[in-house]
């Protein structure tokens, strides 16, 4: 069950503790990874790691 219960356990927990402002913070910072990993090895990675 792995990923799946630790993204349901994320999911019970904001649902309980009404911490909905988390949601943005996380979704952000998994696009940002997927940004990352996804150009790493292509033409564009140097422009992306100049924003940085």
């Amino acid at each position: 069950m792995g990923k799946l219960g630790l993204l349901r356990e994320f999911w019970d927990f904001l649902k309980v503790r009404k911490k909905w402002w988390l949601t943005p913070i996380v979704v952000m910072f998994l696009l940002l990874g997927f940004l990352i990993v996804f150009t790493q090895s292509s033409a564009v990675a140097p422009f992306i790691y100049t924003l940085f």
